[in-house]
């Protein structure tokens, strides 16, 4: 089992343009990371996308530390088989970035919104048609020796009973979930029970923490949840999560893959993620999770 980090932690200082994600890499190994986690990768065309994967791959070849995981954005339903097809196409193209930066994970969302009409109206109408695009992804993905999955993120695939819908619908051995241990509160959802349901189905794990509140205490970074109340990311432990013992769920479940820091908290992110390593290593310590 790995510690890795997101490059997305690095959010605050990548918005100021303070660093590129060609230097993330060596600022994770700097702070004491095993492997990174990184995002989209910038570029207007696929061909740019390619040509900056390969400098990335280098850069961390450089910094000595693994790109264990790539995630990405998708909308797997279409109103039409054509633009299903398109977009299927489009993962497919972004499994291909994470063949280059040699990630073994691999990320995708499957739906933003619900719509007005048609199958468009309702998860559960939408979902043979995101599971059966998943799988033909997931097939791909197999091809290249990467596994996907799908993170409980994007408020209408994130609570655990849609998320397991999702899995058993997909039904693909080289397809599993992207457990975020925190991102159920944006359903509503206790951390704990969603864990606890899904910690089988586990092939990567997002940790951090969220301040939940009935409204607001400030208006920089709280957002608000499907059911109209308020999160914002915190340091761990400093928040409503219970993450400890979410992890002690995931390690109980056998849970042997990569464990990332995705760091939302308003700190300044570098001492924030210095923080967030300390004490993830001390709850693994406590938990005699090596």
């Amino acid at each position: 089992m790995k510690i890795s980090l997101s490059a997305y932690s690095f959010s605050q200082i990548l918005n100021r343009r303070e660093m590129t994600q060609l230097d993330c890499a060596a600022k994770a190994k700097e702070l004491g990371f095993d492997a990174i986690e990184y995002t989209d990768i910038f570029g207007r065309t696929y061909d740019d996308q390619v040509a900056y994967a390969k400098k990335i791959k280098e850069a961390a070849d450089g910094a000595g530390i693994e790109i264990g995981s790539y995630v990405v954005s998708a909308a797997l339903y279409k109103d039409t088989a054509e633009e299903r097809k398109a977009e299927i196409e489009k993962v497919k193209r972004k499994l291909d970035i994470a063949s280059i930066l040699g990630a073994k994970i691999f990320r995708h969302d499957v739906l933003y919104a619900t719509g007005k009409v048609g199958e468009s109206r309702s998860f559960g109408l939408m979902l043979p048609y995101v599971a059966d695009a998943a799988r033909e992804i997931s097939e791909y993905g197999k091809s290249l020796g990467i596994k996907t999955c799908t993170e409980n993120h994007s408020f209408i695939a994130q609570d655990s009973y849609r998320m397991e819908q999702l899995f058993n619908a997909v039904n693909h051995d080289n397809y599993g979930l992207l457990i975020d241990i925190g991102n159920f509160v944006c359903a509503d959802e206790d951390s704990l029970q969603a864990v606890s349901r899904l910690a089988s189905c586990a092939v990567h794990v997002h940790v951090k923490d969220f301040i939940i509140r009935d409204k607001p205490f400030s208006e920089n970074g709280y957002f608000e949840t499907r059911g109209c109340n308020y999160v914002c990311g915190a340091i761990l432990g400093e928040g409503d999560i219970p993450v400890k013992k979410c992890l002690a769920i995931l390690k109980r479940a056998g849970y042997e893959g990569d464990l990332v820091i995705e760091y939302e908290a308003n700190h300044e992110c570098i001492a924030g993620i210095s923080k967030d390593l300390e004490i993830l290593k001390n709850y693994l310590k406590e938990l005699n999770w090596n």
